[in-house]
This record gives C-alpha cells, sequence and structure tokens, in this order.
C-alpha cells in the first residue's frame, strides 16, 4: 500500500477518478456510451476527442522538458500549423481534393519541423536558455501566423480535412487514433531503445554527459522537432475542428497547459525524470477538469480561479516533501 501511495500517478489518477464521480453525481449519465450510426458517442469519448490536442502538445513538451528545457512557443505553432494548412486547402480549387488536403497538411508538418529545428539550434548549439529562445518564437510566431492568414480567419470547406478533428474510423474518433498511435510511438521509440536514456542523461547532467560522449546537442534539436511536430498535428487538429484558422487565437496559451499537464505527469521541470503515461494522465485530467466546471454548473467568472484551486491541491499532496512535514506534524499535534 506504501509503494501505491508513493506511485507517480498514484495522485493524478486519484484525482482524475474523483472528478469522474463528480461528474457522475451531477450528470448521472456521464459515463454512458452510445453507438451512433456505427459512431461511438458519450461525455467520457468527448474528454478523449477534446483532450487529444493538448495530449500531443504534452507529449511533445516531455521530450524537450526531459532534456532540461522548456518550450513557450507550442501554441504559436499551433496557430502557424492550422493558418497554414487552411491557407492551402483555401487556395485549391477542390477543397474537397484529398491529394491537395494531404499536400497541406504535408507543408504545415514541414513548416513545424522547421521551426522545432530554429528551437534547438538556438538552445543546443548557440546555447540560449530555452525560456528565452522560446520565447522569441511564442512572440513572433503568432506575427507569422497573422502574416499567413493575412490578419483574417480563414475558413475552409473541406470534408477531408474535417475528418481530422470530426471523423470515425472502427467507430473510435479519429483524434483519438491519431493521438493513441503518436503517443504509442513516442513510448515505443523512447523505452525501446537508447534514446529515452540519453535524453535522461542530458537532462539530468548536460556536462558530463558531454564528457560521456553523448552527442547532446543533436539529442536537444531532435526533442524541439518533435515537439513542434506534436504542436503542429494539435494546430491541424484545432483548425479542423472549426474548419478555420485564426492566427491569433488558435493555440492560445495551450503551452501553460501542455506544462501543467507534463508536471501533473510526474515529470521533473529540472529535466532527466520523465513519464509518457503520466503526461497522457495529466493531459486527460485538465480536460476532466474543464467538463467539470461546465457539468456542476461552476459561474465563468470563478472558472479559473476554481482550476487553480484543484491544480495546487493536486500538486501539494503529490509533492513528497509536503507529505512528509505533514506527517511529521501530525503526531505533535495529537499528543498536543
Amino acid at each position: 500500500m506504501t509503494t501505491l501511495w508513493r506511485h507517480r500517478l498514484f495522485w493524478p489518477l486519484a484525482m482524475l477518478a474523483l472528478l469522474l464521480v463528480v461528474n457522475l453525481i451531477f450528470e448521472p449519465g456521464f459515463f454512458s456510451i452510445e453507438l451512433r450510426d456505427g459512431h461511438l458517442f458519450g461525455s467520457l469519448i468527448d474528454i478523449l476527442r477534446q483532450g487529444s490536442p493538448l495530449m500531443l502538445v504534452a507529449l511533445g513538451m516531455t521530450l524537450v522538458i526531459a532534456t532540461g528545457g522548456i518550450d513557450l512557443s507550442v501554441g504559436a505553432v499551433v496557430a502557424i500549423s492550422g493558418a497554414l494548412a487552411c491557407q492551402q486547402i483555401a487556395g485549391l480549387s477542390d477543397q474537397g481534393a484529398v491529394g491537395g488536403v494531404l499536400i497541406a497538411v504535408a507543408l504545415a508538418l514541414l513548416l513545424c519541423a522547421g521551426l522545432g529545428l530554429w528551437n534547438g539550434f538556438l538552445v543546443g548549439v548557440v546555447g540560449i536558455q530555452p525560456i528565452i529562445a522560446t520565447l522569441i518564437l511564442m512572440v513572433a510566431g503568432r506575427g507569422v501566423a497573422q502574416l499567413i492568414t493575412d490578419g483574417q480567419i480563414i475558413n475552409v470547406n473541406s470534408p477531408p480535412y474535417k475528418t481530422i478533428a470530426a471523423g470515425f474510423l472502427v467507430s473510435i474518433p479519429v483524434p483519438v487514433i491519431i493521438a493513441t498511435a503518436l503517443v504509442a510511438a513516442v513510448a515505443l521509440v523512447i523505452r525501446r531503445s537508447a534514446f529515452g536514456m540519453l535524453l535522461e542523461s542530458v537532462g539530468g547532467n548536460a556536462g558530463a554527459s558531454r564528457l560521456a560522449g553523448i552527442r547532446s546537442k543533436r539529442l536537444i534539436i531532435i526533442a524541439y522537432v518533435a515537439c513542434a511536430v506534436c504542436a503542429g498535428v494539435a494546430g491541424l487538429m484545432i483548425s479542423s475542428t472549426v474548419s478555420s484558422a485564426d492566427g491569433n487565437n488558435a493555440g492560445l496559451l495551450i503551452e501553460l497547459d501542455a506544462i501543467l499537464a507534463v508536471v501533473i505527469g510526474g515529470t521533473s521541470l529540472l529535466g532527466g525524470r520523465f513519464s509518457i503515461a503520466g503526461t497522457v494522465v495529466g493531459a486527460l485530467l485538465i480536460k476532466t477538469l474543464d467538463t467539470t466546471v461546465y457539468t456542476i454548473g461552476i459561474p465563468p467568472e470563478v472558472t479559473l480561479l476554481f482550476k487553480a484551486v484543484v491544480v495546487v491541491v493536486l500538486c501539494l499532496v503529490q509533492s513528497p516533501a509536503f507529505r512528509a512535514r505533514l506527517s511529521r506534524r501530525q503526531p505533535a499535534e495529537v499528543s498536543a
């Protein structure tokens, strides 16, 4: 029981279960899942579908944080990805052409990879602090997205592109399938090869890793490129949901939710230790928390305060130092 109590995923899973129970109390049919026209529908399915973009951004953020870095530009990359894809699709003579949509998606992801390469170059090669290097793109990236869209919201009417966010495959939403596939692929590479161990070594002690012959610069660049590509896929999902691109508001503040999901999942911001499974749980917890806010009818003006309180409580109970201090005080209070 003590081992279970101290496991890094125990408290995030416990809080996730508590939020689900709260939703069930206020909405008795919360756990019900229906099959309509061969498609799965229900509140739990909605959480998985709506949480897929955040899950992908947090997945990439985990790799970057594992190296001891941070990426504040993922929100801007989300906006750029959706803006370029929609701009390309809007220029097609036939927006329903699958080939044209695939080319637009490929161009968007290629640009995102280039942006990640830029971040990795600044951090790994030039040696700029990650928070400053990615802050540059965080600010400039919104301007790039606005340039692509010419300051306008680009609307598209493309069934193939709409499939990215609203489609179904074997009754399962396409965003869930994409997110699951990418998480599984990253987890396979991380745990079935030396890549994960090398990331942990770079994040734990970059100097020692360099002396040991590890090419830390290359690993850092790969991490930032992977993070940007994950954010690019999330941007495609977000823009596909509304069939439009908004360079100013798409992905706004998603970087904060992604960092929060990573930390809730047990990944250390100091680098080295990280958990892919924990990141997935953290992302689902945040999306479930958003759903809970609407389910129990919390007024909009106190929504952010409610979320902050829940997150603070979770971080405190998850902290070994806080639990140790609390356990030391309890006997003293009883004897008094």
